[in-house]
């Protein structure tokens, strides 16, 4: 049989001349595997510009501690194709072993025929028909871009869709206007199903989607709302809804967005007919969750030996610019707490408003080293994003790597041990847990 890498290079070949975004060609081919989409335990469909992948890893951390089993999609990866692919069992799921992927990816292969289709329609497709043949208890299903016309957005009845936080980017298929892309994600909304709307950073986001939730007549429940709150209070964290508050702990997952995260998967389960989780398996959840590659401590491993002794060094896949506001926000937060030096290392492609994400750390890094991503032809070179950072009022450097950059740091002087921010890019963040040898399990 041949490998799951061969078949998704052959997968290539088979790309639409031009992309044109519709559910078309996945659902042909979904019929001529016998329609697994069909098939499937109950969905929670996640769409969103940030937060997406933390709500869905807070959702399978509270499942798997309250003894359920969740199959989970998600996109990109970090380091394997096979993170993407989650199959679900009580006690923890497991990444889609090489033997089934390939299988499945085969399958899929032989029924498309050769006819014209995407890699992540004909993934999806695969991914769709790995989980109709493992019993579970929910699939979380994260939408890989947009909504309307995603891929995943083949389900009838979702259990459950969620949108999280809404921003601008992928313009080019999305639209230029935050309303026109809250248009797109809304798309997943379906009549008679929950339709949970988290809290948004621009108005005309939450007025888009609560206005589109009830033209289909799906079922809005909408943070702050009256439907369900969520906040901070001495240090924990205050969920609410119609029926029940809960005084849980601060989420393992750093950042003051994540208590946005948190609340919006509790919801999410609550409103998907998990509601009977109890008290112990949320707090389980929240304390044992990991989502590598955002906001992520690298205590330990190749790169974090490198670092000057006594330093903090952190990892973020954020790549955009209300990610980049998020993510200074956060160090911040930490700045609050221990107020040391902060310095970026940061990748970026050149499809990225590079601008825009950096200008979210002036005043608070005390400067930067601007790196190459290994193998991405579309990244930017280090030195333009030197040249950029320069120009928005943080001083900057280059380094060869992130290894070159953390040995460089190493010997600069500083007056206290420095807190290191890798960031920019998830494929620099892929990078990063490889050279480090901590990737994602």
């Amino acid at each position: 049989m041949d490998s799951s890498d061969a078949l998704m290079a052959r997968f290539l070949a088979l790309h639409p001349r031009t992309i044109d975004l519709s559910l078309g060609r996945i659902q042909s081919l979904l019929a001529r595997l016998g329609h697994p989409e069909r098939q499937l335990p109950p969905v929670i469909h996640v769409a969103g510009t940030n937060g997406k992948g933390s709500t869905i890893a807070f959702m399978r951390a509270i499942l798997e501690a309250g003894g359920f089993a969740a199959h989970v999609y998600t996109s990109p990866h970090l380091v394997r194709f096979h993170e993407r692919i989650r199959i679900g069992a009580v006690g923890g799921g497991t990444f889609v072993p090489e033997d089934r992927l390939a299988d499945a990816l085969a399958r899929c292969e032989a029924a498309n025929s050769g006819d014209p289709i995407t890699v992540f329609e004909i993934t999806t497709a695969a991914a769709l028909l790995l989980f109709s043949e493992s019993p579970a208890d929910v699939l979380l299903l994260e939408v890989g871009l947009g909504g309307r016309v995603d891929a995943t957005n083949v389900i009838d009845r979702p259990a459950a869709a969620v949108v999280t936080p809404i921003g601008r980017d992928h313009a080019e298929y999305l639209g230029y206007t935050v309303e026109a892309v809250a248009t797109e994600k809304a798309g997943i909304f379906k009549r008679g199903c929950p339709a949970v709307i988290a809290a948004q950073d621009y108005a005309e986001a939450d007025t888009v989607l609560c206005r589109l939730a009830a033209a289909v007549g799906a079922d809005p429940i909408v943070v702050g709302n009256q439907d369900f709150s969520v906040h901070e209070e001495r240090g924990r964290l205050v969920f609410q809804d119609e029926t029940d508050l809960f005084d849980l702990p601060r989420p393992r997952l750093a950042g003051r967005h994540q208590l946005t995260n948190a609340g919006t998967a509790i919801a999410a389960l609550r409103a998907a007919g998990f509601g009977d989780i109890g008290t112990a398996a949320i707090e389980a959840g929240l304390r044992n969750v990991e989502w590598p590659g955002r906001l992520q401590r690298l205590n330990r491993g190749r790169l974090a030996d490198l670092a000057p002794a006594g330093a903090e060094l952190w990892l973020d896949g954020g790549h955009n610019v209300d990610g980049g506001r998020i993510l200074a926000a956060a160090m911040a937060d930490l700045g609050e707490r221990s107020d040391v030096p902060l310095v970026l290392i940061v990748g970026l492609l050149g499809t990225k408003d590079a601008e825009g994400f950096l200008r979210n750390f002036i005043g608070l890094s005390r400067g930067l080293v601007a790196v190459p991503i290994a193998g991405q032809m579309a990244a930017r070179p280090a030195d333009e994003v030197a040249r950029i950072a320069t120009e928005v009022g943080i001083s900057a450097s280059t380094a060869g790597s992130v290894e070159a950059a953390l040995e460089g740091l190493s010997d600069t002087i500083f007056e206290r041990p420095p807190r290191i921010l890798i960031c920019g890019s998830l494929y620099l963040a892929g990078a990063v847990l490889t050279a480090n040898g901590t990737p994602p399990v």
